[in-house]
C-alpha cells in the first residue's frame, strides 16, 4: 500500500472515529443511567470505545511505519551521497592501474646505458615519462617514499631482506619497483628490500 493510500485510510478512519466519539456522546445523554445494554451487559457505548481504541492503535502503528520508512530513506540518500563523493574522490584509480605498468617500463628503459647515438631519443624518453609523471601527479596519485623509511606494511611490500650492522633495523633499503597512492588510498605498495 502506498502512503498517499495509507494517509486517505487513515483520514478515512479518523473520521469514523469522530463521528463514533459523537455518537456515543448522543447515546450517552439518552441512556444516562446505563440502559442499552444488550444480553452480554455491554453498552453501545462500551462497544464504541473499542472501536475507538482500535483506530487509534492503526493511527500509531502508521504513524511508527511513517517514521521507519522516512529513517529507511534518510539513510539511503545518506549512503548514496557518500557513494558519489568516493567515486569523485577515486575517479582515477582505475586509469592509474592501467598507466602504472607503462610507467614502469618507461622508467626501467631510462635504466638502461645508451651511446651517443641513441642520446636524444633517450633524452624524449625521459621528458615523456616525466610528462606522464606530471599528468599523474595532477590526478592526486603520488609515489610512495621508500629508501630510508621505516618499513610500513600499508606502504610497502618487502620482498628481500639484509643484514647491515650499519643501518636501523627495520629500514627501506632498496626500492625494487614504485609503489604509488591516490590521496589516501594505496594503488599500489612499493616492493622494497628491508634490512632486518
Amino acid at each position: 500500500m502506498t502512503e498517499q493510500n495509507e494517509d486517505k485510510g487513515f483520514e478515512e478512519r479518523s473520521e469514523t472515529a469522530a463521528e463514533t466519539a459523537e455518537e456515543i456522546e448522543v447515546l450517552d445523554a439518552e441512556d444516562a443511567g446505563g440502559a442499552g445494554s444488550d444480553s452480554n451487559g455491554t453498552t453501545a457505548a462500551d462497544e464504541h470505545l473499542k472501536e475507538i481504541e482500535t483506530l487509534k492503535n492503526e493511527k500509531q502503528e502508521l504513524e511508527d511505519r511513517l517514521l521507519r520508512q522516512q529513517a529507511e530513506f534518510d539513510n539511503f540518500r545518506k549512503r548514496t551521497q557518500k557513494e558519489k563523493e568516493a567515486d569523485r574522490k577515486y575517479k582515477a584509480q582505475d586509469i592509474a592501474s592501467d598507466l602504472l605498468p607503462i610507467v614502469d617500463n618507461f622508467h626501467r628503459a631510462l635504466q638502461t646505458e645508451v651511446d651517443a647515438s641513441a642520446k636524444n631519443f633517450a633524452e624524449g624518453v625521459e621528458m615523456v615519462y616525466r610528462q606522464l609523471q606530471e599528468a599523474l601527479k595532477n590526478h592526486g596519485i603520488e609515489e610512495i617514499e621508500t629508501v630510508g623509511q621505516e618499513f610500513d606494511p600499508n606502504l610497502h611490500h618487502a620482498v628481500l631482506q639484509e643484514e647491515d650492522p650499519d643501518k636501523a633495523s627495520n629500514l627501506v633499503v632498496e626500492e625494487l619497483q614504485k609503489g604509488y597512492r591516490l590521496k589516501d588510498r594505496v594503488i599500489r605498495p612499493a616492493m622494497v628490500k628491508v634490512n632486518k
